[in-house]
């Protein structure tokens, strides 16, 4: 059992390069793609990352918007899964709030570009797998 979470679970998630994230389908089957990690982090709650309106994961996204989220390290073969909802968010401030220098490569109009939004997941729960067992935990 883990003695601290979100330690163990925060410490994992910000020395990993990829995320992979998960939505539902029109058709209500589960979709996954990979994704650079989160731009900013609270806790092992909440998380943001950067994509395109336009994009497929957005229109799953707006009409269902359970979610999950998946941090691997290869390494140490350990995971975690993380359960919940996902929210697009267009105002500036979300907007603002995770925006970088170089970002205009991807979206040319800046920060305002209305091509760019903000993905904003929300745990509730989580599975953790290490040592070739896992475990359930609750998200505060």
């Amino acid at each position: 059992m883990m003695r601290d979470p979100e330690q163990t679970i925060g410490n994992l998630i910000d020395h990993q390069n990829t995320s992979f994230v998960g939505s539902v389908d029109e058709d209500g089957f589960p979709e996954m793609k990979a994704m650079l990690p989160p731009r900013k982090r609270e806790g092992i709650r909440t998380f943001y990352f950067t994509t395109n309106t336009s994009s497929m994961r957005v229109r799953h996204y707006r009409a269902h918007p359970q979610a999950c989220i998946y941090f691997m390290d290869r390494r140490f073969f350990r995971g975690v899964m993380l359960k919940g909802t996902m929210e697009v968010l267009e105002d500036a401030a979300s907007k603002e709030l995770i925006w970088r220098e170089g970002d205009e490569i991807y979206y040319p109009e800046g920060v305002t570009d209305p091509d760019y939004c903000v993905l904003r997941f929300t745990a509730d729960r989580g599975r953790y797998y290490t040592n070739f067992s896992s475990e359930d935990f609750p998200v505060a």
